[in-house]
This record gives structure tokens, sequence and C-alpha cells, in this order.
């Protein structure tokens, strides 16, 4: 049967609804009404003649999952690395000039496929190995299939030399060709930039790069000092007109109280990622800079960085950074977690206006949780379940702007054997041209192994 694409008129009846809004807050029951891509009415008993009904029993309804940094181009190299010393970097220095366009849409369809099937709605695809146009337009061809919500942060290609420019000579015909025209992607996608920053350039490169991107007004975001010596002054961006809104770190455990402070005071987002944090930076720093960002006010969004690194599975980030966040006096909550996971999300990608909460108004980004699953049961506090129990095996549902994407467990908006088969080639034929530790053998079930 196939999928129909239109955005339908729901009516979600019966369900435990976890707003994530302020004034609404969280219903033990409720029902959620969606016509026209838009959330138009929360409550109890509510009715709709026209409406088809998504019985909601047994479930818990919350907004969509928000992924604020994932490295999508690399995403079928998720089992790359090996245990020789043969890590995240080694592998992605060794595979990146052998993806071909063709390797970044197959691998960007797995990865958001993938989200789509976790219970994510939205992501920030940071793509930071653009090779060439054709590679851009082969990722940008993935997010429209897609129909997930996204921003495309247009970056350079990877091991760019430390003291070179990156010109972004593609960017206004990506601009122009992809994003000037809304119907592209119906609205869903919006353009940004990533900047190799500090960590992975030099002073001056930086500033030049920052300089041009603020001309063209679009959202920035750069990977921060993980690891001592803090190579980013915050303050210094801040006096420059770089902070605000619109400028996202991630990582950034090398802060300092006085950097952390200037982020909260020009509402600077922050993206945490979690299993990153915890594999690079120094021992003990991720839960202290997690607390101390806490503390200061800033807001902190989720993310899982690559899936070579981590899977892109926000309920295991959610659990994950709530047991790091433990503190005697002021530790991460429930609700905390949660709010990272979905509205600081939208928030830190300036769409909070948009979507990150169950709000009358906003569009229709839900997913539904069937809370009589095994690991599931018996929920007692609602927030507590989706933390420190909930998995992607759980989701039932998920809606993205009013579009049916799964429903009964199952995936109705990608052709998932193709999309394996896809990745499966690509990743064989890139083991292939790099060679080494990655030349392709086989075991005694015939799959081709590394290690």
């Amino acid at each position: 049967m196939a999928w129909d694409s239109a955005r339908g008129e729901y009516l979600i009846k019966g369900g435990a609804i976890i707003t994530v809004d302020p004034t609404i807050g969280t219903l033990p029951l409720g029902d959620v009404l969606i016509r026209d891509g838009a959330i138009v009415d929360v409550g109890s008993a509510l009715s709709s003649d026209s409406a088809e009904i998504v019985d909601a029993t047994d479930m818990i309804v919350m907004p969509g999952l928000i992924d604020t940094h994932y490295h999508m181009w690399s995403s079928l190299g998720r089992s790359f690395i090996c245990d020789d010393g043969f890590g995240y970097f080694q592998a992605k220095w060794a595979t990146a000039e052998h993806y071909s366009a063709e390797d970044f849409y197959n691998s960007v369809m797995l990865g958001l496929a993938e989200l789509a099937n976790n219970g994510v709605t939205t992501v920030n695809n940071w793509s930071h190995n653009n090779r060439s146009p054709a590679h851009v337009d082969a990722e940008l061809r993935a997010h429209r299939n897609s129909l997930l919500r996204a921003r495309y942060s247009l970056g350079p290609p990877d091991q760019l030399p430390i003291d070179v420019v990156n010109d972004f000579t593609d960017l206004p015909r990506v601009k122009s060709e992809w994003f000037d025209d809304r119907t592209q992607f119906d609205g869903l996608v919006h353009l940004g930039v990533n900047l190799r920053a500090m960590v992975q350039s030099n002073a001056d490169v930086f500033h030049k790069e920052m300089e041009t991107i603020l001309e063209t007004g679009l959202p920035v975001c750069i990977h921060a000092s993980q690891d001592e010596p803090n190579l980013d002054d915050a303050e210094d961006y801040e006096s420059r007109g770089y902070l605000g809104p619109n400028f996202l770190f991630c990582h950034y455990l090398a802060a300092t109280d006085r950097d952390r402070a200037a982020l909260a005071r020009t509402n600077t987002p922050l993206s945490f990622a979690t299993h990153s944090e915890m594999k690079f930076g120094m021992p003990g720093d991720p839960r202290r800079a997690l607390l101390a960002a806490k503390d200061a006010n800033v807001l902190i969004s989720l993310s899982s960085d690559a899936t070579s690194v981590s899977p892109p599975n926000m309920f295991e980030n959610m659990r994950f950074t709530w047991n790091l966040g433990f503190s005697a006096t002021n530790p991460l909550g429930f609700c905390d977690v949660i709010k990272m996971a979905t509205i600081n999300g939208a928030v830190a990608l300036g769409l909070g206006d948009i979507t990150g909460s169950i709000t009358p108004g906003k569009r229709a980004d839900i997913i539904l949780l069937r809370s009589k699953d095994l690991n599931m049961a018996p929920v007692t506090n609602i927030e507590t379940a989706v933390v420190q129990a909930a998995t992607p095996a759980n989701v039932d549902t998920v809606i993205v702007d009013g579009r049916m994407i799964k429903r009964h467990g199952k995936l109705m908006a990608f052709d998932v054997p193709t999309i394996v088969d896809n990745a499966g080639h690509s990743a064989l034929r890139i083991r292939k041209a790099t060679g080494g530790i990655l030349k392709p053998r086989f075991g005694t079930l015939g799959n081709p192994i590394c290690c």
C-alpha cells in the first residue's frame, strides 16, 4: 500500500500528554487535534466530525525529539571504527575523501530514516565534509525526500588546511537553487553554516570566515573546545557581535564561568553531545561542564554527533544525560532533559515558535510511545518513564508537520530495504577505496567485516 504524503486531520485521543508547554503542562489523559499540519487544540474530551481518530490509549504523547548536532554524511560509517586505535577521527580522516555524491545521498537517507524511526523529527545536519556542489546537492535531495524538519549546516571539506579560509564559494548557488523557493522542502528545511572555529583552524581564518557569514545573516554553529586548553573566548566573540540565538556552540567543555555567563547573557545556545563529551572530554570534565552550564542558565540542547561515536538515539541520550547530571545540590530532573531533547533544541535551531512543544498554533511534530511494552510498564510517573525506560522500539507513531511518518511501529515514509541496501553498497565501496584496516574480508556468515 502506497504511503499517503498528504497532511491529515487527526484527533489523538486518550493519551498521557507531555506537552512541554509551560501553561498546559502534562496531562494524565488528554487529546490533541491536528489540522493542516498544525496543532489546533490540546485538552480533554475534544471532538471532531472530520478528523481521523488516532487511538492513544496506553500511549505517551509528546513532542518529536530534536538532535542539534549530527554529521549525517558519515551515518553509514557507524562500524568503520575498530579496536586497534582506529577510532572516530582515524576512520573519518581515512574515508572522507572516498565518499562520492551518491554515497552522501545514501548515508543521509540512512540517517534520516533511522532518526524518524527513533522518534526524532528535527535534526541539524552538520555537514562538515562538503567535497563538491554535487555532494551538497545529494544531501539536500535526501532531505527533500525525507520530510523531516531540519537545518542544513553547510561546511568545509574534511581536513581543509587550518590556514586556508573556506570562502563558501558554493553558498550563493545553494541558497538560490535550494532555499529561495520554499516548495523545494515545503518549508521544512532551512539553511545554516558550520565553521571549523579555533579547534580546527586558526584565529585569523575563523574571524575571516565569521565576517563573511555575518554578512549573510545565516545561523552559525561551531565545534568549541572539548578539552583543555580552552581555545575559545566567548567574551571576545560577544564583543565582536558573534554571539546570540543565531550562534550555536557544540561541546565547549572547557568554557570558563565567564564564557558561560556570556552565553547566557546573549541567549547563545549550547549543543551537548553527551556520549561524545564523555569519550573525548577531560576525565570528570563533562559532568562539571554540564552542571555549570545549567547553573549559569545556558540553553542546553542534546545531540548525537556521529554514528561511530554514539547512536542517534535521543532516548538513550536523555537517560545518559540525566544520570550524568547528578548533583547533590542541583541535579538535572527528568523534565529538564526532556526539555533539552525537545523545546531547547527547537530554540537552539531558531524553531522555538514552530516546534518543540505540543502547543496550539505550532506545527504538529508529535510522537506516541507505547506505555505497556515490557520495558515501559508499569508507568507511574510519565516523565520518568520517558527518560528512564523508553527506547526507539517503543515509538509507535511519528507525525512531522501533520504527516504520518510512522504508525503502529512501522515506518511508512521510507523504503527501508532499499535504503539499507544502498547504504551497504556505499559502505563496501568506500572500504575498498580506503583499504588498509577497512579492506573488506568475509566472515563465516558471508558478511563483510573489518576487524
